[in-house]
């Protein structure tokens, strides 16, 4: 056998180890995607192996994802998780070649990762979450085993089986490798089929529910909110268009027949615990109300504007025999936690001093959508997102900021984060090229709980301007603006900011968004042709 030929028959056995591992690894997720949607689909491995990935994850690394991605950041994760799984998988694939025993007990240390991680994630059920990371470990390791078997060298006069020159069953591989493929292919598919039956329950009580009118509708929005400038967000943020942070890899559909509630802890005098038809027995309230994500950057995407339906918190707590630090309580701290696990930490003081917080059912006229909460999901007016908008809630314990750190909390992120005030330039958008002559300039600017007194515009170094602000909405809303710009050509920078309801006007300092926000003026810079 010359040089050549000798190395081509190793490329090839290595190719063939490659596909053994990869296909193994296919195999593997298969059946654990079946045993999963048997099971419980958020104990699959991919989930709960990511869901350990962001719980590890620094919170720079995590910022840093959102802004580069986006609401993609999970879907480029999970890519991750499968791309680095793949790349192991070959080289366990070819290690198997000359080392079966090695190459499956590989596989199986994969399958203890995905069993430690399935046990150690917050809303683990028990060993039962065990059970697809070890089924699809223990179908990869076997499935590795026999593939490796069928690429062991032939004699080389093993006649058709062998194919002769090359020194490989092939055909033998080949067979086992289609076999393999079939099979996990059908698993995948079923899996799929009976995740999806798990969540039709969900989607049928989303579907049939029926929300009651408020008792307490929202004020009338004056006339004149929605400027008429192209380009500018609307007052309203449709649903499709809500922003999305999170850290659930799955999105949680939980049926509304099951879901409970439950109010215990610290100076909680008469714990409770209430079903959705409890509470929408009670008397709701509808209000408009401005979220705004402690992850949005001067100038980002992650904030929007809904109505919201809903019961006040306040009230739930007070029937419990809660006080706020001011009127003696012994709890200052609010820990919601979702059905995934999550944690999130409110000031007392803040949920029960007036504000329209809220646990919400409805959102623009419908039930919550699954993405954003349902069945019901925490509102504080007034807070970032991480301290305040529980969604897909549980579980409300009263404690103290001294006895308990919640999940961002643990992460290096403030313990108390009021919403910082913001002014945002929506048209023209960066690097445009408005024709010369008069430009309308327009955003939204926002200080929930303090409303926006201001709006002021500066192009290039030159003085700022006063801009026109729309109607004022209530004050836990944003505001539009507009300014009209007699742009001249050349290259222009046009920069916002923004004076709230105390006189504050925004700064000018740059602040990254860890830890309690980001801060600085908005500007664009565009061309005037």
């Amino acid at each position: 056998m010359t040089a050549v030929s000798s190395f081509r028959s190793t490329l090839s056995h290595a190719a063939l180890g490659a596909l053994a591992g990869l296909l193994a690894a296919f195999a593997a997720l298969a059946v654990a995607e079946l045993v999963a949607g048997l099971v419980r689909p958020p104990a699959g491995p991919v989930t709960v192996v990511g869901g350990a990935v962001i719980d590890r994850t620094p919170a720079a690394v995590k910022d840093f994802a959102i802004r580069t991605f986006g609401e993609d950041d999970k879907a480029v994760l999970q890519l991750g998780i499968v791309a680095v799984l793949a790349l192991i998988a070959v080289a366990l694939g070819i290690l198997a070649l000359s080392h079966r025993r090695a190459g499956a007990a590989g596989v199986l240390l994969f399958g203890v990762a995905g069993v430690v991680s399935a046990l150690s994630r917050p809303d683990s059920t028990g060993a039962g979450d065990a059970l697809p990371s070890v089924a699809g470990a223990v179908a990869g390791a076997l499935t590795l085993y026999v593939l490796a078997s069928k690429a062991v060298p032939v004699p080389a006069d093993a006649g058709a089986d062998g194919e002769g020159t090359a020194g490989w069953s092939r055909r033998s591989f080949l067979a086992a490798a289609g076999v393999t493929a079939a099979a996990a292919t059908s698993a995948g598919a079923l899996g799929r089929f009976f995740t999806g039956r798990q969540g039709q329950g969900a989607v049928a009580s989303r579907a049939s529910l029926i929300l009651p009118a408020p008792a307490s509708p929202a004020p009338a929005v004056p006339a004149g909110v929605q400027l008429k400038a192209p380009g500018i967000t609307a007052f309203t943020t449709p649903n499709s268009d809500f922003y999305r942070v999170d850290t659930a890899l799955t999105v949680p559909k939980v049926d509304a027949g099951s879901w409970r509630l439950r109010i215990h802890g610290r100076g909680v005098a008469r714990p409770r615990t209430y079903t959705l038809d409890q509470l929408l027995a009670r008397p709701l309230i509808e209000r408009d109300i401005t979220l705004t994500c402690v992850s949005n950057e001067v100038g980002g995407p992650y904030i929007g504007n809904a109505r919201w339906l809903g019961v006040p918190l306040a009230d739930l707590l007070k029937e419990a025999g809660v006080r706020p630090p001011s009127e003696g309580g012994t709890a200052d701290q609010l820990v919601a936690r979702s059905v995934d696990g999550m944690t999130l930490g409110s000031p007392v003081e803040d949920v029960m001093d007036g504000r329209d917080a809220i646990l919400a059912v409805g959102m623009n006229g419908e039930p919550l959508p699954f993405d954003h909460g349902f069945p019901v999901r925490m509102l504080v007016p007034g807070l970032y997102g991480y301290v305040s908008a529980c969604k897909w809630i549980t579980d409300i314990e009263l404690t103290t900021f001294d006895a308990y750190d919640p999940y961002w909390v643990k992460r290096n992120w403030a313990r108390r984060a009021p919403i910082k005030t913001q002014a945002r330039i929506d048209t023209p958008k960066p690097f445009g090229r408005p024709a010369a002559g008069t430009v309308t300039v327009a955003g939204v600017a926002w200080a929930q709980r303090r409303g926006i007194t201001r709006v002021e515009v500066r192009i290039d170094e030159g003085p700022w301007q006063d801009a026109d602000l729309a109607a004022q909405a209530p004050l836990d809303t944003w505001r539009q603006w507009s300014y009209r710009w007699n742009a001249a050509t050349g290259g222009h920078t046009i920069t916002v900011r923004a004076t709230d309801g105390t006189g504050l006007v925004q700064t000018e300092q740059r602040a990254r968004t860890i830890p309690d926000g980001a801060s600085g003026w908005h500007s664009v810079f565009v061309t005037v042709p």
